[in-house]
């Protein structure tokens, strides 16, 4: 018993050295459990539509009050001509269009059924397809109301559809989940990789007890950054090609947009994610440490705050902010408006700018940390 408890309180006293591995061990496990509970939600809220309402009646302005009567839809303004709907959903300021046409009143004041037409962002397959069954449900409740009105009015029961959504998927119009979660992958996998490989860089040196002989020789620390990451760019370049042809050849993603946004996408991910890499091994002491770090600040974040899986517009703002410091978010928003959209610059700087600054933030750090020499 006494030289348990001799084990006991050493094993005390090194953790207590090592506030490092007390953080992980404690604190990590309950900020992830607050953070994703709040994260993870497969219900599809807030998708905002835009309106194009032709007919500009009563029956339409019900129609409307009724749709954002309901946490699951909220307006993102009007349109005023048809072609301006295709500019909406490329640049993701609205998920659905919906077109009422010029003689919806008149045809439900004759008891006909009433087309109305709903154009749906089908980039993500999934919330496509729950938005198109919301707009359903939307018409079956509209369609009930609008036949005890009739039957109160002429006597007589209606059983023709009243109201009935014609949705049209865009992008990807065949629904295909391979087409929304191989993009997806991508980041999240170049992630991983970047991050687990470079962070396993300077603590190495560091193990084998050489880096001492890095920080007295002329090298400057951003120049150990710079050595230390630039072998992984290349790597990650080549990494991105093989993968975008697998994706050709096996799911056949084809790339739509730009590939020079592609490539300056990849280059600032690039640079983003090995920074932070860097910057892990910077502040580490051990491997071990440092691939536990790894894994924690890019696989569960790539996981859960990128959209990979679950929109992020149905996170609460407090997590909706936390996940600008994710950086497979922003090149996951790049690979899907690129390869399945060919969105233009201007829908795509606001991530690109956000992975540049990212960036510049971890390999500063990570120089700083290592001009320290620890």
């Amino acid at each position: 018993m006494r030289r348990f408890l001799a084990i006991f309180k050493k094993e005390l006293r090194q953790i207590r050295r090592d506030p490092l591995s007390l953080g992980v061990l404690i604190f990590i496990p309950a900020l992830l459990l607050v953070m994703y509970g709040y994260a993870l939600s497969f219900d599809v809220k807030h998708i905002r539509v835009a309106v194009l309402d032709e007919s500009r009646t009563p029956e339409s302005r019900r129609l409307l009050d009724g749709l954002f009567g309901n946490p699951y839809f909220e307006p993102a303004g009007g349109l005023t001509r048809r072609a301006e709907a295709e500019g909406l959903l490329a640049h993701g300021r609205a998920r659905a269009v919906l077109i009422i046409p010029n003689d919806y009143a008149v045809r439900l004041a004759r008891g006909e059924t009433a087309r109305i037409q709903v154009l749906v962002d089908g980039a993500d397959g999934n919330t496509a397809a729950t938005a198109a069954g919301y707009f359903e449900a939307m018409a079956d409740r509209l369609t009930h109301q609008t036949r005890v009105e009739w039957l109160q009015r002429t006597g007589r029961a209606m059983v023709l559809p009243l109201v009935t959504p014609e949705p049209r998927v865009w992008f990807n119009p065949e629904l295909e989940s391979a087409k929304f979660l191989v993009p997806g992958l991508i980041g999240m996998l170049m992630m991983l990789s970047a991050v687990i490989a470079t962070s396993l860089s300077i603590v190495r040196e560091k193990e084998r007890e050489t880096i001492e002989q890095l920080m007295v020789s002329p090298l400057h620390p951003e120049e150990l950054v710079l050595g230390k990451t630039l072998p992984y760019v290349l790597i990650g370049l080549a990494t991105m090609v093989l993968i975008l042809v697998l994706g050709w050849l096996l799911f056949g993603i084809v790339v739509r947009g730009s590939w020079l946004i592609l490539a300056a996408g990849t280059l600032l991910f690039l640079f983003a994610g090995l920074g932070l890499g860097v910057m892990i091994s910077a502040v580490t002491r051990t491997q071990l440490m440092a691939f536990q770090m790894a894994i924690i600040t890019s696989l569960l974040p790539s996981i859960i705050l990128s959209g990979l899986i679950f929109p992020i517009r149905n996170m609460p703002a407090p997590i909706q902010w936390l996940s600008w410091l994710v950086v497979p978010r922003h090149f996951v928003e790049i690979l899907r408006g690129v390869i399945l959209k060919d969105a233009p610059l201007a829908m795509l700087w606001p991530s690109l700018a956000a992975l540049l600054m990212l960036g510049l933030l971890f390999n500063l750090l990570a120089a700083h940390k290592t001009k320290k020499g620890i």
